[in-house]
Parts: structure tokens; C-alpha cells; sequence
């Protein structure tokens, strides 16, 4: 059952799915009534479940699941990858990628890959006040204070060039 992003319980559970690229505004328009429809009829063994979604800087969609109303399963979310995999063909872009690293340059939002991230650190182009997105975090309480941060409070400054 689709529900309002902000009532969900903090506990609840997220997936951050980051896109190469930003969409258009006729894809976001496209992508928002696919992914209403699917957490409408999203369940769990014939349970509902309490979800719902975001959709950050048209780049960033955001999954969101009350798991104290119902536990996700593993054919839930294949479900869910289910639908990211069909915006991923249908736009060609890529949402699955984990090894992507978000950043932001100015009001820019850059995708490089996790080498490019390093090589970039080390030529200190990314430094700790370089603001990234840790797409990595699974709590809603999380994704509200730690999702856009610096790169020194993120797992992301383990590349960090630090000059003492």
C-alpha cells in the first residue's frame, strides 16, 4: 500500500537506487505513476506491504518499506529489482551499479565510476568538504541525516588524501 514518504516509521527499510544520469522530466513523468502502481499492489506472500518512494534531484530513487507493518521478502524484492531492471532498459541507464560514486561539483551532481572516485581523491579534486551521497545506507532515519553528506562523515573518505 502506497503510502506518504514522511509517515513511514524511521526504522523502515530503504533502497537507494542512483541513476548515471539525471531523467527528463517525461521520464520522471513516466517513472512515478510505474512506481505507484507497483507499491500499490506490492506484497509479501499475499501481505501488503506499507511502502513508499522518492525521487531526489531526478537522479536518485528512493525505496521505502515499514517492515514493522510487514517484512519484505526475497521475492518482494525481486519484485523490486524487477521494476528498476525495466526503467533501467526502458531509459537506458544504469540504476544497479553499486560500484557508481555520487558526488557533487557546485550544483552539479557527478557519476563516476569507484576508480574514477579514487583517482580523483588522490589528485584531491574530491576532498573531506566534497559533498557525496552514500547510497549505501538502509534506514530511513539514515537517508534523512546521512544520505547527502561531506566526504569525511561517509565511508567515502577511506580515499581521502589528508594532509597533515
Amino acid at each position: 500500500m502506497l503510502v506518504n514518504f514522511d509517515s513511514l516509521e524511521e526504522t523502515s527499510k530503504i533502497w537507494i537506487y542512483q541513476s548515471n544520469r539525471a531523467f527528463t522530466e517525461n521520464e520522471i513523468a513516466e517513472i512515478i505513476p510505474n512506481i505507484e502502481s507497483f507499491i500499490g499492489i506490492w506484497k509479501r506472500h499475499g501481505e501488503d506491504l506499507k511502502a513508499s518512494y522518492q525521487i531526489k534531484y531526478n537522479q536518485f530513487i528512493v525505496i521505502a518499506v515499514d517492515e514493522n507493518y510487514n517484512e519484505v521478502s526475497g521475492c518482494s524484492i525481486d519484485a523490486l529489482v524487477n521494476l528498476i531492471k525495466q526503467f533501467e532498459q526502458k531509459f537506458t541507464v544504469d540504476l544497479t551499479n553499486r560500484l557508481n560514486i555520487s558526488f557533487k561539483d557546485n550544483d552539479n551532481i557527478n557519476v563516476v565510476s569507484l576508480a574514477d572516485f579514487q583517482h580523483y581523491a588522490k589528485q584531491q579534486k574530491i576532498t573531506p568538504n566534497t559533498v557525496v551521497f552514500n547510497n549505501m545506507l538502509t534506514k530511513k532515519a539514515d537517508f534523512a541525516q546521512n544520505w547527502e553528506v561531506t566526504a569525511d562523515k561517509s565511508w567515502h573518505k577511506r580515499f581521502l588524501v589528508i594532509n597533515n
